[in-house]
């Protein structure tokens, strides 16, 4: 919706951009950002054209600054979260499809939970990431203590967590936890470009992949075989599946259907 709080636009075959747009407020989520996001999140996963979704935000100096500070103090805490979701709408949002986030800014508190909640990040060069709760006895409950040690060393994810100071797009790019640092000009063509290379692939088999890549820090050994197992019975039931092969044998570009 032009002017909305959230933006939903078709950047590229299969690929979806959503932005947060409050940049007078440093992407900061409300009320309406919340709702707007869990919405956002609901029509990625039911519209079959969209195989991959690119999070992003409004302006040049913030991707989300983390709650609306102004929202929770008048008392309207609450609505920064949904039942689905959980903080900003998205968080906790149950997701087959992959999410790329694309940082045009600093990513701070929720903004970096945000962030961690997608499956790929790429970052502008002067971007920053930064947990500063407890700057302010504050705990990142948004799943920030937890996802960050599993995309970091764990001894920097302690040192972000407990000191409160940010990390820069080059430090976050040599220790894993975003795939690029780009100029901010190169921001959405490289996002894009890391989103195609996914759109190439098979939908199904790309979703049945991170639907047991996702549960491999927090499920057993024997859990995850049965995961695995359970991806390839689903997979050889699609039309994509019999394609695949098929393709390669007539030596030409495959025609995905999603199903």
């Amino acid at each position: 919706m032009p002017g909305g709080a959230v933006l939903f636009t078709m950047a590229a075959p299969h690929v979806a951009l959503v932005t947060i747009n409050r940049p007078e407020a440093r992407n900061a989520v409300n009320g309406a950002v919340a709702a707007a996001l869990d919405a956002a999140v609901a029509r990625v996963e039911q519209d079959s054209d969209v195989w991959v979704a690119i999070l992003t935000g409004a302006g040049p100096h913030a991707f989300c600054a983390g709650a609306d500070l102004k929202e929770v103090s008048a008392g309207r805490g609450n609505a920064l979260w949904t039942e689905r979701g959980g903080f900003a709408g998205f968080v906790r949002a149950p997701r087959t499809k992959l999410w790329i986030a694309a940082a045009n800014g600093h990513a701070l508190a929720g903004g970096l939970e945000l962030l961690l909640s997608c499956d790929m990040a790429v970052a502008v060069e002067d971007a920053t990431f930064g947990l500063p709760e407890v700057k302010r006895s504050l705990v990142a409950v948004a799943g920030g203590v937890f996802r960050l040690p599993r995309a970091l060393p764990r001894v920097i994810a302690h040192e972000m967590m407990a000191t409160g100071e940010p990390n820069s797009s080059a430090r976050a790019a040599h220790f894993g936890m975003i795939n690029a640092a780009v100029p901010a000009a190169e921001l959405l063509p490289a996002t894009l470009a890391l989103a195609g290379r996914v759109t190439v692939n098979a939908p199904v088999a790309v979703r049945e992949s991170l639907t047991v890549a996702r549960h491999a820090a927090d499920r057993t050994e024997e859990e995850l075989w049965e995961l695995s197992a359970l991806a390839g019975r689903r997979i050889r039931e699609t039309e994509d599946f019999r394609e695949g092969p098929r393709a390669f044998v007539e030596k030409r570009p495959p025609r995905w259907v999603g199903r």
